[in-house]
């Protein structure tokens, strides 16, 4: 199971950091192990960290009116959107 890291700007970080739509977006997806991170030289950019099972079933959940919900509800900038896949 590949570990995989995303990163993006958000419009408050504090807010981003409580809200539970990460959990409840990627839970039903098999996703565990979601940690989430701060930049400590520019608190608007955050990452969460997180085992995914199946990396085609990520991909298609990120294209979903859902994804779009949960990213607009935690105040995430989706053009800055960056994730990285654990090499194996």
């Amino acid at each position: 199971m590949p570990s995989v890291f995303g990163y993006h700007d958000v419009n408050d970080k504090d807010h981003w950091l409580a809200s539970p739509k990460r959990e409840e977006f990627f839970g039903p997806l098999g996703i565990t192990n979601i940690r989430t991170f701060v930049d400590p030289q520019n608190s608007s950019r955050v990452g969460v960290l997180m085992d995914v099972p199946d990396m085609q079933t990520l991909e298609a959940a990120m294209q979903t009116e859902g994804a779009a919900e949960a990213m607009a509800h935690d105040g995430v900038i989706p053009e800055t959107l960056v994730i990285l896949v654990e090499a194996q």
